[in-house]
C-alpha cells in the first residue's frame, strides 16, 4: 500500500472521523478501500495505526514505532508501513514530527469491522 491519500476532511481534536484507505502499504492490516474509524488529536503510542502528514504532504496511515528525535531537537514519531515492500515510510523522510501526527486509528468499520 502505498502512502495515498486518504479521503475525509480534517476534524478538531477529540472528534471522531472516516478516513478511507488507498494503496497497498499497510497490507495484511489494512486493504485497498477500507474505512477506518479516526480519533483526531488522540495521543499515538507504539504499535498503534495513527493518521499522519508525511513530509510530502500526502497524508496516510502508518504504525507507530515509537518516538524518536527530529533534526529541531524537538521528539517526533517513527512510522513505518505493515508492507515494507509498498509506500513511504520514516525510512525513506525520516520521523514525522508529533503535530502532523492527525489522530489514532480506533478500528476498521468497513468492509468487515475490526480493531487494528
Amino acid at each position: 500500500m502505498h502512502p495515498g491519500p486518504l479521503t475525509g476532511p480534517a476534524h478538531p481534536d477529540g472528534l471522531l472521523g472516516i478516513a478511507v484507505v488507498r494503496g497497498r502499504s499497510m497490507l495484511p492490516t489494512l486493504r485497498e478501500g477500507d474505512r477506518v474509524l479516526v480519533r483526531y488529536g488522540a495521543r499515538p503510542g507504539p504499535g498503534r495505526l495513527v493518521l499522519a502528514r508525511l513530509a510530502d504532504g500526502t497524508t496516510a496511515v502508518k504504525r507507530v514505532e515509537g518516538p524518536r528525535p527530529l533534526r529541531t531537537g524537538a521528539t517526533g514519531w517513527w512510522l513505518l508501513s505493515d508492507n515494507p515492500a509498498e509506500g513511504v515510510d520514516s525510512r525513506h523522510r525520516g520521523p514525522v514530527p508529533d503535530d502532523a501526527v492527525l489522530g489514532v486509528v480506533l478500528l476498521r468499520l468497513w468492509p468487515r469491522p475490526r480493531r487494528v
